[in-house]
C-alpha cells in the first residue's frame, strides 16, 4: 500500500467507527467536506498539520494514522500507546510466550519482572501483564512489604 492508501483508509475507518459524517469531521477540521472526501478516497493528502489535527480528533497517534495497516493486522487503531499485539495460547504448562513485538515495543528483555494482575468477574474477566517497577510506582507503598528489598524474585 502507498501513504495515500494508508491515510486514505485510516481516515475512512476511524470515522466510519465514530459514525461520523464527512460533513461533521470537515468542519472539526476547517476544510471543505470535498477536500476531506479527497483525502478519504486517497485522491489527494492532508498536509502534516492537517494529519497531526485528524490524529488529535480521532485519538489516535500520527505516525498510527500514516503507517498502520488495519487490512493486514484485522485490528483498527487503536488510542496512542495501545497495543494489542495478537493471540497467545496457554501451553501444557500453563505458559505463555509473549510476541517479540510487544517484548520491543515495551522494552522487555529475558529476565524482566512483570505483576499479573486478574479481574474474575464475569463481565470483565481478564488478566493484566505489568512492569513490577510500574505496579509499586503506581500503587505507592500498599504492596511494597510484598516484595523485600533485595528480593530476587522481583
Amino acid at each position: 500500500m502507498t501513504a495515500n492508501q494508508f491515510i486514505a483508509a485510516n481516515i475512512r475507518s476511524l470515522r466510519q467507527r465514530k459514525q461520523w459524517s464527512q460533513e461533521f469531521v470537515a468542519e472539526r477540521l476547517n476544510v471543505s467536506r470535498q477536500a476531506f472526501a479527497k483525502w478519504e478516497n486517497g485522491a489527494s493528502l492532508p498536509d502534516i498539520n492537517r494529519c497531526l489535527a485528524i490524529a488529535n480528533l480521532f485519538d489516535v497517534d500520527l505516525n498510527a494514522l500514516v503507517t498502520y495497516d488495519e487490512a493486514n493486522t484485522g485490528v483498527p487503531i487503536g488510542p496512542p500507546g495501545k497495543h494489542i499485539f495478537g493471540v497467545v495460547t496457554l501451553d501444557d504448562q500453563h505458559q505463555v510466550t509473549l510476541p517479540a513485538t510487544a517484548c520491543a515495543t515495551l522494552g522487555l528483555t529475558h529476565g524482566a519482572q512483570l505483576m499479573l494482575l486478574g479481574d474474575s468477574n464475569p463481565g470483565t474477566a481478564g488478566l493484566a501483564l505489568v512492569a513490577v517497577d510500574q505496579f509499586l510506582a503506581q500503587t505507592g507503598p500498599a504492596f511494597h512489604h510484598l516484595f523485600p528489598e533485595g528480593d530476587d524474585n522481583v
